[in-house]
This record gives C-alpha cells, structure tokens and sequence, in this order.
C-alpha cells in the first residue's frame, strides 16, 4: 500500500469575485489563524499557494510577523513561492513570466526558503515553453491540473518543452488543487474518506514505483483544519493506509528529478478532456488584454532597453515599480477579465500605471538623448535590435501663422495665463508691445530664455494701471501639419530626422505607395477596397479576397466561456459602406472604410436568441500601406452599443490550411482545426495568440492578447475583436456542464463604448518561417517613435547612434536589461524552429552565458566587439555582456 500524502493549503485568488483588498481582508484573518495554529502544534504544515504575494500581502498589513513566518519556513513547515504571482500562462508575456518567477524566489529566499517546485495549479491551460523557464531557472518538478490531455494515464509524466528540455511533473488527478478538500468534513467519516480517496488515487500512480500517493487538503481561500493531525493519525489507525501531513516541498523532495522512464508529453496544454480551460478568458474584456500588451511593451521593449544602453542608473527604481504593477496584474483571475467589475477597474489601473512609468522612463532618457536634436528635428529611436528604416509622422511647424487669441483682458491676467514659457499649450518664441497690443508668438518649442517680468515691466513704462486696465492680448502660433519621414536608425539606436520643407519633393526610398482610387500598392503588396467594404491583398503571387468580413453573432455565455444562442442571428453584411481617401503620399497612403450595420440590442435568454430591437453601428477601418513594408496595417473603430454579442474579422486565407502557427511566450506553436474534449466543457478551437497567427499564406500581425480560430475546414481565420456578456459565470451554460464561478453581474464586461483594434495583414508564399513574418511581426509590434529635438532650431543634426546588434535567422529579442557589476543581461530566443547562431555586436568586451535568473554559466569569447552564439532550436538563451 502506498503512502498518502496530504498537502494543508489554500488556492489563493488575490482578486476576483470580490476586489483585492476585501480579498485580502479574508487573508489576513486566515494567515492569523494559520499562525497561531502552527505555534501551537508543531504537526502542522501548510502550503502558500506557490505565490509569494499571499505572504507581502499580509506583511504589509502585519510587518510584526514577518519573524514568526521567516521561522516556520526555515523549520521546512511553510511552504512559499516560487511565484510572485499565479500568472495566466497565455495572457502575459514570456518575459513577464521569468520576471514573475525571479521575483518570487527572490521574495521567498529573503523569508527564509524557496519552494523548488513550478506549482501551477488552476492556469487555463499551460504554455509550451514553460518546463523550459522552469529548468532554467533551476526548478526540476512541475505541478499542473487544467490541460493535460487523455493521453495521461499516470500521476506523473515527463513535459517537455519544444526545445527538448523535459521537467518531472506531477498531475494532480481526480479532482485537482481540491482532490482531498472534503476529507475532514465530518469528523466521524475521516478514516472511510482516506480509504476512499488512497482507492481514487492508486491507479493513477505510475507502476513499478513507490512514490506516494498525493492529497490537497484543501481549495479556494480554505484555512487551515486544526485538527488535522489528530484525526489523520486516528485514520491511519483504523484504515491501515499510511498517512501523514506534509509540504508541498517536501512532497517533492521525495521524488526523483529524473525524467528517465516517464511517459513523454510535448508542448502546451490546452485539453478539455480532465477539466475545464475556460478558453474564453482570452477575448472577455478585450481592453484588458490590449492595456497589458501596451504596458508590457512600453516597459520591455522601451523604456528597460533604453535604461540599460543609454540610462545612468537613475531609472531603476521607476522599472522596479513598473515590474511589480506588471507582475500583480498577471493574476490568473486578474488580466483574464473573469472577476467583478470593481476587480477590472483596478487591473486596469494598475496596468495603466506600468505604461505609465515606461513611458516616464523614456521621457527621461529620450530628453537626455535629444539635447543636442535641434528644435526643428526629431530624434528616432529604434527599439529592434536590428538597423530600421520606415515611416514616422512628425509634426512641423510651417510658415505663416494661427491666430489661437485676440481679446482683451487687464494686463495682470493676461501675465496670469502664462506659466514658465508656456502660454494656450505652446511655448513662448518672442513677444513684443505696440501701442496698446501685446503679442506673444508661440511654437512646440523654444529656446527665447523668457522671463515674464520683462514683458512686465513693458507694461509698467506705458503708465496708467497696468493690473487693471485692459490691453489687447495677441497670441500667434505657428501652424503644424503631421507629415511623414522616412528614416534609417541603427540597431537599439536612434538618429535625427528633419521634416522636409513645405513644397519639397523628398527622396523616396525603394518601394514607395502608389495610390490609385480604391487600390494601395507599394511593390510588395497591393492591397484593393472592394464595394462591401472587403480587401482584396496580393503580394508574391499569393492573393486572397473577401478579406475583413465582419460577423456579429450572439453570446449567451459568460466571461469564461462563449455560448451561442440556439437561435443565433448572424449580421454580416453592411446596410452601406463609403470608403474616401485618408491620406495620399509616397511614403504613406490610407483609405477610410465606413460601414453601417443595425445589430440586436441584447441577448434574449428567454427565448435562447436575440433581441429584435436593433443598435445602429458603424464601424470604421482605417487601412495603412507604408514604403518597404510587407503588410497592410489596419485600424478598426466602432462604438460598441450592444450586450451578448461576439464580433469577428473573418479573413479567407489564400490557400486551405490544416493548421495554424501562432506565437505566444518565448515560442511559435502549431494547433489544428480541432481541440479534445471530454471533461464536461465543449472543445473549441479558439486558441490564444500574442505577436501573430499565420495560416494558409496568410499571417495577422498583433498588438494585443487575441483569440483567433480557423473555421470553414481551414479555408478562412476569424479573429474576435469583441464579446460582450453580463456575468462572471452562469449555471446553465450550453458549453459547460457546471459553473466556473459565481453568477455576479458584470455589466462593465458587455464593453460598452469605444473599441479599437490595430492589426496588420500579411500574404506570404510557402512556409510562415519563408515569409518574412518574424521580422515584419517584430517591426509592427514595436514601432519607431520619435523624441522631440531641444537644441536651438537649425542647428545641425548630430550622427546616428548605435546601441546593441542581435541578428540571426529566426532570432528574437525579447529582453535588453541592465544588471549588477556593470553588467547587460539579454534574452533572445531562437523562434524559427530551426538550431540557429546569434551575433551579437556592440561596445564590449566581455561576456558569459547565465541561467534564466542571471546567474552565470560559462564564459564566452569576445571579438572586436562581436559575440557569436549557438543556439539551439527554440532554445531560450540569456548571456550577459560588459566592457
């Protein structure tokens, strides 16, 4: 008879049907009690859920206990970390997931010990490339419930990443986190449930071993039982099954790290065949997913880069604080949108918050950068660690001028309204005083050093009451139009650009738009509006038609799962459509499509449809072609004014696909039409995608979280650009036998208002790695942005800077960021499924391969400023570099 381990712990959701802090109101009362429960009886041992954030969560309440925790952790009776957060695998980035982790092990080994397990228990499903951040990061087990596929006929399995990393991990059958919640229910039937729950667990256990069987004591936001040791004990005693109360940590101290004779599963897990996914956590919410995208990118790939090349040091403590709002909004019931709408708006402030210290980071260093940029210029900076050139808008000032004011106000309140140099939102150029008029000149910028009291003192040499007698009050600024540039920036680096002067015929780059009525072509696509409002895209020989249907359907589901209606009513064609010219130049040409639809109002449960009030709506979809590009951009807009309902961009493909490619965290992963089911929730093939979707000839460049699936056997893509529903969860629910959470109204998640969604389309020929669609992904989700110059006008435009070279093919970036000693950490992984080598050229002399965590390796040899580095196939590589 095998031993019966039983793990006390809480699954702990930070926030979700309630917000954080009435959540955390409920830890703190836990966490006392667990306390004073473990000091009284030294049988007790607990598990914290695998998030360290349960523990500063409480801390932060009652920093006087910090001791008493630090003491039942290094006694081995708490277990904590090794996650910050329990993160969803598929709605953060792969970057944020190491962050997470480095963080909370970080965390738990200040408070006296790591647990090394990758604890995941209740994800929506697993990531292809985690057993391999958990090995490199130096954790051998893993620990999961949703996904695994039917193909785990044992408790234990070896899951191996696309690289071939492989980590011991234990399936937490029959029943999950919760599988022995109930066992201390009732006192008088502990010892029939330990023999009951033994009987549930032995044919799980994996033959010809002697592991023990394993019992979670416990489910979401449970306490601890005080009794538990004593009625274990008498259990034992009258069942003969050998049980006793352990550790999540010391359950797995007792197994093997050895993968050797497990059977092999490879990839993500996305099965509905043991539990519920709830796949539709990944289109519920859509703003949510959209500001974390905008966040993570204005922190990874922006603002931490530029610190770590161009900063002093001065930024860190704005990217710390960056990092941790990041992390918390990662939650598993946080960035999915599943929770209360009081739960939402706090995520998405948080999320606004991590944008927003980014951005103060850029700012920062992007005004160091552009001191020496004359006023008239722009600096641009390139945050691809390859050499750009493409189109940026800047704004420049033209002759003549915009009369802003022209009244007349006692001079004291006409000085009142300017503050420092700046006056109606410009800044102060010149001024002057004829006769009884007072004229300022006002531009984006300037270099007057003005001082208001001279303007003053002006005042005061007319005579009379300067305060109180009126003076006419001119202001004129110098009016501006947004105009393109092209411009060529070396690898994380940035260059100076000028707009050319109004009238000027610029150089055009290979490549230039040619635009033609209802047509868009630069060489390399041509893109055509059709009277429906469709495109028409051909590039390579490739061509494809129909493109941008817009399909809105019912969903009378919940924030977990899509519901059709039994009598769906479907809207797919427009009432009208205009399409007008947006904008016509060589470097730059867009077409405005408007069309009209009238889509039902609501969703009528009573009858299992729709309502037959209708919403007049009309969508807007700006399309974008840019010299040298490869892809049309599009921009669709629209006022969302209807509940229940799930809009798609359906987009026929090229040529029939089997399968599609999208990339998510650190991989690019390959899924078929279909997906497997059988644990009570309808198997659907929508699947999540992060940085593209390619199928059939055709790739979707993202910029936000997206749920997309393949229908009509493979001949199109529908990517869901909204759905709108009215509840965290729903008893009766045609896709799902039981409730995923509690029925709490969420009228925040029908999305009312303003919905934007930027995407570009790309046809390629052959195979998605023979498309160019790494590289045009990686340029349309991290744009060149400019900095505005702060050197005197006209003055001469200093010479590019080059920051740090990452190339090789299929290589991509993923993280630039400064770390101790002097050190420059970078992460790259090789995407293109094929063993590849990384050149690395910059200013060092050094450099040394490390683990995930940034602790060294092995050195690796410099020259002349040049690292090349192996790389194995999807393999996830960090090397440090200094001077």
């Amino acid at each position: 008879m095998r031993d019966l381990v039983i793990v006390p712990h809480t699954h702990w959701d930070r926030e979700w049907y309630l917000p954080f802090q009435r959540f955390r109101l409920q830890l703190v009362n836990l966490l006392d009690e667990l306390l004073d429960t473990m000091e009284r009886d030294d049988r007790h041992r607990f598990t914290l859920d695998g998030q360290l954030a349960a523990v500063d969560d409480y801390l932060e309440v009652r920093p006087e206990a910090r001791e008493r925790i630090v003491s039942l952790v290094k006694a081995g009776r708490l277990a904590i970390g090794p996650w910050d957060i329990l993160m969803d695998e598929f709605l953060c980035s792969g970057e944020q997931m190491v962050r997470n982790l480095e963080r909370g092990i970080r965390r738990s080994t200040e408070l006296g010990g790591v647990m090394p397990v990758g604890y995941l228990p209740d994800m929506f499903g697993h990531i292809a490339q985690m057993p391999q951040i958990l090995h490199r990061a130096g954790l051998r087990h893993a620990c999961v419930h949703r996904g695994v596929p039917t193909s785990v006929t044992t408790d234990s399995f070896a899951w191996t990443a696309p690289d071939g990393t492989a980590v011991r991990t234990r399936y937490l059958a029959a029943g999950g986190y919760g599988n022995a919640a109930g066992l201390l229910a009732d006192a008088d039937s502990v010892a029939e449930r330990v023999a009951e729950l033994s009987q549930r667990m032995t044919p799980w256990a994996l033959p010809g071993t002697s592991t023990p069987l394993l019992g979670m004591l416990g489910s979401d936001h449970t306490a601890p039982a005080p009794q538990a040791p004593d009625q274990l004990a008498a259990a034992t005693a009258l069942t003969g099954v050998p049980t006793r109360l352990e550790t999540l940590a010391a359950f797995f101290a007792e197994l093997p790290e050895s993968v050797e004779g497990l059977p092999a599963v490879h990839g993500e897990l996305r099965s509905h065949a043991r539990a519920n996914i709830l796949p539709g956590v990944n289109s519920v919410r859509p703003q949510l997913k959209r500001a974390m995208s905008l966040a993570e990118r204005a922190v990874e790939r922006y603002a931490e880069p530029l610190a770590a090349l161009y900063g002093d040091g001065g930024e860190q403590r704005f990217l710390d604080m960056a990092w941790q709002r990041l992390i918390a909004v990662s939650g598993h019931d946080s960035v999915t949108g599943c929770g209360c709408d009081e739960t939402a708006v706090q995520v998405a402030a948080r999320m606004a918050e991590a944008e927003q210290l980014g951005q103060a980071v850029c700012d920062m260093i992007g005004r160091r950068l552009a001191a020496d940029v004359p006023q008239d210029a722009v600096l641009v900076v390139n945050p691809s660690p390859h050499p750009r050139s493409g189109v940026v808008m800047v704004a420049a000032e033209r002759d003549g001028g915009e009369v802003l004011a022209d009244d007349r106000v006692p001079g004291a309140v006409a000085l009142a309204r300017v503050h420092g140099t700046e006056l109606y939102g410009r800044h102060i150029t010149a001024w002057d005083i004829t006769g009884d008029t007072l004229t300022f000149r006002v531009a984006r910028h300037t270099s007057l050093p003005f001082d208001v009291s001279e303007v003053r003192e002006a005042l005061v040499r007319r005579g009379g009451d300067w305060r109180g007698d009126p003076v006419r009050v001119r202001i004129l600024a110098l009016p501006e139009e947004e105009v393109p540039v092209w411009v060529e920036v070396p690898p994380l680096g940035h260059a100076a650009v000028r707009a050319p002067a109004a009238g000027t015929v610029p150089v055009l780059p290979p490549h230039d738009v040619r635009a033609d009525g209802r047509t868009l072509d630069n060489g390399l696509l041509r893109v055509e509006v059709a009277s429906d409002g469709t495109l028409t895209l051909e590039a390579d020989g490739v061509r494809t038609t129909g493109v941008g249907t817009l399909q809105d359907g019912g969903d009378l589901g919940d924030t977990y799962n899509y519901a059709p209606p039994q009598a769906d009513l479907l809207v797919e064609q427009p009432d009208e459509v205009r399409v007008s010219a947006l904008r016509r130049s060589p470097l730059t040409s867009a077409l405005r499509i408007e069309r009209d639809y009238r889509w039902p109002a609501t969703g009528d449960f009573a009858t299992g449809g729709r309502s037959a009030r209708t919403e007049p709506v009309t969508v807007v979809t700006e399309v974008e072609l840019r010299a040298g590009e490869r892809y049309v951009r599009l921009a669709v807009r629209f006022d969302n004014r209807c509940e229940d309902h799930r809009l798609r961009l359906r987009l026929p493909l090229p040529r029939r696909a089997h399968s599609s490619f999208a990339e998510g965290q650190f991989a690019v992963v390959e899924r078929g039409l279909t997906a497997e089911g059988g644990g009570g929730e309808e198997p659907v093939a929508t699947f999540p995608a992060a940085g593209f979707v390619a199928a059939g000839g055709l790739a979707v460049l993202l910029q936000e979280y997206s749920e997309y699936e393949l229908v009509d056997d493979g001949d199109e893509l529908a990517l869901t650009l909204l759905r709108a529903v009215g509840s965290i969860s729903r008893n009766r629910h045609v896709y799902r036998d039981e409730p995923a959470g509690p029925q709490v109204p969420t009228p925040g998640a029908q999305v009312r208002g303003e919905r934007v969604v930027t995407l570009a389309l790309a046809p390629y020929a052959g195979d998605w790695q023979d498309g160019d669609v790494l590289r045009s992904a990686e340029e349309f989700r991290h744009g060149l942005y400019g900095v505005p110059g702060r050197a005197p006008r006209g003055g001469r435009l200093p010479e590019p800077v080059s920051g740090l070279s990452v190339t090789g093919p299929g290589v991509v970036l993923t993280a630039v960021r400064a770390r101790d000693e002097g050190w420059t950490e970078v992460r790259f992984v090789a995407e293109a499924g094929a063993a590849t080598r990384a050149r690395i050229t910059g200013d060092f002399t050094r450099a040394r391969r490390t683990d995930l965590l940034g602790r060294p390796e092995e050195d690796l040899p410099v020259t002349d400023g040049v690292l090349t580095v192996p790389v194995g196939a999807w393999e996830i590589a960090t090397v440090q570099l200094a001077r």
